[in-house]
């Protein structure tokens, strides 16, 4: 199984990785942790955890728990738990989460809604 450290120091088993030279258009659905460091154009509904790596591009809309990005993502993130852009990350779009962490050398614009924890967000 692949592991995958987020910026807490927490480990995340990913259950599925889309790898950097590969290129996937659709819909992806999913549970527990999933790294993309690939192109992807579509949309993507969890519950769980993405991750989008150094060398991801997302084109799309996205459904997710949380999502942790390094990567470029052109579309509208909903997380219902949280949102963290890392340095080099990328987001042209607008999102909606209870918690939101950017850090230096990130770039986000668009729009956000800070919602609360406990008010559920209507996905698609």
């Amino acid at each position: 199984m692949l592991k995958s450290e987020d910026n807490s120091n927490q480990e995340r088993e990913i259950k599925a990785f889309l790898g950097k030279d590969t290129e996937f258009k659709g819909v992806l659905t999913f549970e527990k942790t999933v790294r993309i460091d690939g192109k992807f154009g579509g949309e993507v509904i969890t519950k769980d955890t993405l991750i989008v790596g150094e060398k991801a591009l997302l084109d799309g809309d996205i459904s997710v728990g949380t999502i942790i990005i390094k990567g470029k993502i052109y579309g509208n993130i909903n997380a219902t738990k949280r949102i963290e852009i890392c340095c080099g990350g990328e987001i042209l779009g607008n999102i909606k989460t209870p918690a939101l962490l950017i850090e230096d050398g990130a770039i986000f614009e668009g729009n956000c809604e800070m919602i609360k924890k406990d008010k559920e967000i209507v996905q698609k």
